[in-house]
């Protein structure tokens, strides 16, 4: 029959610290930033960045198509006229101009 031998002072601290990295390194991966319980977050935060994408790239699309019907080349004469009467203020004499309460 053996018998077991006593655990030295520095087996126990060594299986101590052992034990404690252990525990460390579990809460990191459970907790921490890039741990189980961040999974969730950074999914909802992906999926709110994607929207946002998709809502600039849409909003960069219609700026896109207004500055191709501004092309001084071929400029589309509706807008020019809709923009000129804008900012000039002015309009045709045929027109009937009809104010608008804001």
């Amino acid at each position: 029959m053996q018998t077991r031998r006593p655990l030295l002072p520095k087996d126990s601290l060594t299986q101590s610290l052992a034990l404690v990295t252990l525990l460390v390194l579990a809460a990191i991966g459970v907790a921490g930033p890039s741990g189980l319980l961040a999974w969730g977050e950074n999914a909802r935060v992906l999926e709110q960045r994607q929207q946002e994408i998709a809502a600039l790239s849409a909003e960069r699309d219609q700026l896109k198509n207004r500055v191709n019907l501004l092309d001084p080349r071929h400029a589309d004469p509706d807008l020019v006229g809709e923009l000129l009467r804008s900012n000039l203020n002015v309009a045709h004499p045929d027109e009937v101009v009809i104010p608008v309460k804001n």
